[in-house]
């Protein structure tokens, strides 16, 4: 029997999901198993060949598949349900599928277990395992296929507000920074001040940029001033300009970050840290839209739109008078926080890729740097990642990135390298149902020897003092 490669991933919508389909040459098993699986609610349908099982898929609606090794009369080498069951993986990676071997060995059966298949059942058959076992997979298929429903529809929120507006270059999956950046480009059309906060390295200054690129001010000027690390005595001609005189060594008159703005947006960076004497100053500003550049009595008026930033805690700063209280709520009209990356890590690897795309390296990056990258916790969040994909591309010897050249511990370090995060999940269905193995394989969806496999494989207990 030819069971060459079909073409082309299977595309499942969430809807509508939740056909068991059999797959049997001997009709009096697809009959049973029919007929078990409708008498305990479940929707099923069989077929006696490969060929008519994946064409079935093909047309959707199927939740779990339970297939037999062998589709040939005196066949018992298993051989035709290895490459079924590959090509179901082909076209539908995701979708579940128990195996069922009369004559196939169970190292066989063992062996497509590590290759995706959900577990195997020795006929005859335990019917209240095996509907059980079958009803949990169409629930979690059923799940599976909703969350990716909602993720595409949030790929394309995504997709459709970078085509509308300029972005910038950022980089996110994350469904906490696409609610920040709707927000911002709402706001950004009109001129209120904004106030961004979140920790350093969160990306404040790229957040100001988009809403500046977005505004009706995006062809007028966008100065960027750490404000917080400008000295008292610098402050005034820093940002509202000195005449030529007003101090030695002060030989030309020049306009200051104020000026420089006017028409456009001024950013300023690490507000928090601005002294009160600077505060006072920059208020006087901000209420008046009139500044004198130090040494003149002349008024000049500015047309800013101002957006500030700051990693600090600003009510708490009220609260202990180191931050003027009206100040605050004359930069704060809207407020705009950004998460620590550890605390969006669905962003994680696109900003590690996409850092590697920007650096024009030919390197790539390991699946033990991924897992690595994914584990840290990122006290330097946005801008930690980055400087250390740099730092990786040049340190790193050949062209595979591992975690030694991000500067990182292997996530695997110390861990047994089978223990991955299917162990995560074995030992919560466990805790959740005080070690018990049978309660815990039907919940997740296997047989209770399969568990009992896995969890040796894994070098696992039950947490239990005596058997289960």
């Amino acid at each position: 029997m030819d069971l060459s490669a079909s073409p082309g991933v299977v595309k499942e919508r969430a809807s509508g999901v939740s056909t068991v389909l059999i797959v049997d040459d001997q009709e009096a098993v697809r009959e049973a198993l029919e007929l078990l699986l409708e008498v305990h609610g479940l929707r099923a349908e069989s077929v006696a060949g490969a060929e008519e099982a994946l064409a079935r898929i093909r047309q959707g609606g199927v939740a779990a598949v339970v297939q037999d090794m062998n589709f040939s009369r005196d066949t018992t080498s298993g051989e035709e349900g290895i490459e079924l069951f590959r090509r179901i993986r082909a076209i539908l990676p995701t979708m579940p599928v128990l195996l069922m071997t009369a004559w196939t060995s169970l190292e066989t059966a063992v062996a497509l277990v590590r290759e995706g298949a959900v577990d195997y059942v020795q006929k005859p058959w335990n019917d209240d395992k095996l509907v059980a076992s079958l009803k949990n997979l169409v629930r979690l298929r059923e799940l599976q296929l909703e969350n990716e429903r909602l993720r595409a529809a949030a790929q394309l929120d995504r997709e459709t507000l970078a085509s509308a507006h300029d972005l910038r270059g950022l980089v996110y999956v994350s469904s906490v920074m696409h609610r920040t950046v709707e927000l911002a480009l709402r706001v950004a059309a009109s001129d209120a001040p904004i106030l961004v906060l979140g920790p350093n390295g969160s990306g404040k200054e790229k957040l100001a940029e988009i809403i500046a690129y977005s505004s009706r001010r995006k062809d007028r000027p966008f100065v960027r001033v750490n404000a917080g690390a400008i000295p008292d005595a610098l402050l005034e001609s820093e940002l509202f300009g000195v005449e030529a005189g007003a101090f030695t060594g002060a030989t030309k008159s020049r306009g200051g970050h104020f000026e420089a703005a006017h028409g456009g947006t001024l950013f300023l960076d690490e507000i928090g840290n601005l002294s009160l004497a600077g505060q006072q100053k920059l208020l006087r500003v901000l209420q008046t839209g009139e500044l004198q550049r130090l040494g003149s009595s002349q008024l000049r008026r500015v047309d800013v739109r101002v957006i500030s930033a700051t990693n600090e805690d600003l009510r708490a700063a009220i609260a202990n008078k180191t931050f003027r209280e009206d100040l605050y709520f004359r930069l704060n009209v809207v407020e705009l926080t950004l998460p620590r990356l550890a605390e969006r890590s669905e962003d994680i690897l696109p900003l590690a890729e996409a850092f590697l795309a920007r650096t024009a390296s030919p390197h790539e990056l390991s699946d033990a740097a991924r897992r690595a990258l994914a584990k840290h916790d990122y006290p330097g969040n946005v801008r930690e990642l980055e400087n250390r994909i740099t730092r990786a591309t040049l340190v790193c010897h050949g062209g595979v990135i591992q975690p030694a050249d991000l500067g990182l511990e292997s996530a695997d370090a110390g861990r047994p390298r089978e223990i991955t995060l299917e162990q995560d999940a074995i030992a919560r269905a466990l805790a959740e149902h005080d070690g018990n193995i049978s309660r815990a394989a039907a919940q997740l969806g296997v047989s209770r020897q399969a568990l009992y496999r896995r969890m040796d494989k894994l070098e696992m207990s039950s947490g239990r003092k005596s058997g289960s």
